[in-house]
């Protein structure tokens, strides 16, 4: 029986056209595996199945992961990421390596990330130089709708986002988002709806990207971590429970680095007062 594997362009020219054949023509490719990025199994034979390739300055490492979760993709990391990946390929055969995640080819500059003091993780953003794009700040806080906390991000550039090509300066990001599919938050009681494409990878207990809807099919980066962001267990269990994620979207300096959920969800109400936040719940990839 065939299997149903992507080896990218750019994975075929980092291993070679022999290599490739041989993992398409099944001499090197497992029957089943461990997703590399939501940690469940996978069937090489019954669904379709990206190759994942681990580069760091001396060796690689080749994973594979559902189609569904993440593209076949050439992902750059530390050496010391590919050691743990051969000491869990020792212990758990060539199947399960113990690698996270990211993607590639966001859109923004993504920003450097660092715990925030209070609420669970923050991507700490720092202002762009003149001339330079707007970074993306990401927090992550439990924002209750109703009685139930959902696990949210909160997104907000260092300065205005234009469309392609614009030299106005004028603050395009939320119609952007909007273009997109969000919607504009008229209550944060109410739960936003579901944006086909687009999904929040977690692994391994770390935040890693926000992924939209490629042009060729599949997911591709739209925003992604320097490094994972560690989520606090409450997050992570209402984004599981759920199986979703809210992404607040607001203007540069309109909610500002918040120390407590509490005070975010005020600082999110005040926007959302002036209009001024677009919002839509993110199906969860990962675990």
């Amino acid at each position: 029986m065939p299997r149903m594997l992507d080896v990218s362009d750019e994975v075929r020219s980092e291993i070679g056209d022999d290599e490739a054949d041989r993992l398409l023509g099944g001499d090197r490719a497992p029957d089943s595996y461990e997703c590399t990025s939501c940690r469940t199994p996978g069937d090489t034979h019954v669904e379709p199945t990206s190759t994942v390739l681990f580069v760091g300055d001396e060796t690689a490492v080749l994973a594979f992961a559902h189609a569904r979760c993440i593209p076949s993709q050439v992902v750059p990391v530390s050496e010391e990421q590919l050691a743990g990946a051969v000491r869990s390929i020792s212990q758990a055969g060539p199947d399960a390596p113990e690698l996270a995640v990211p993607t590639p080819n966001a859109p923004f500059a993504p920003t450097s990330p660092a715990p925030g003091p209070g609420v669970p993780a923050e991507a700490v953003p720092q202002a762009p130089a003149p001339g330079q794009a707007a970074i993306l700040g990401i927090t992550c806080g439990l924002v209750l709708h109703g009685k139930v906390g959902h696990a949210s991000l909160v997104v907000e550039p260092t300065g205005p986002v234009g469309r392609p090509g614009s030299t106005s300066g004028e603050d395009e990001f939320l119609d952007l988002l909007q273009d997109a599919g969000f919607q504009p938050v008229t209550d944060l009681d109410e739960t936003p709806e579901q944006l086909p494409g687009w999904s929040v990878l977690v692994a391994m207990g770390k935040l890693h990207a926000i992924l939209q809807p490629a042009a060729a099919g599949g997911s591709t980066g739209w925003w992604q971590a320097h490094q994972p962001l560690q989520v606090t267990d409450a997050w992570r269990m209402a984004a599981s429970q759920l199986s979703e994620v809210t992404m607040y979207a607001v203007p540069a300096g309109m909610v500002g680095r918040q120390p407590r959920e509490d005070l975010l969800r005020l600082a999110l109400e005040r926007a959302v007062a002036l209009g001024q936040v677009v919002a839509a719940s993110l199906p969860l990839a990962g675990t």
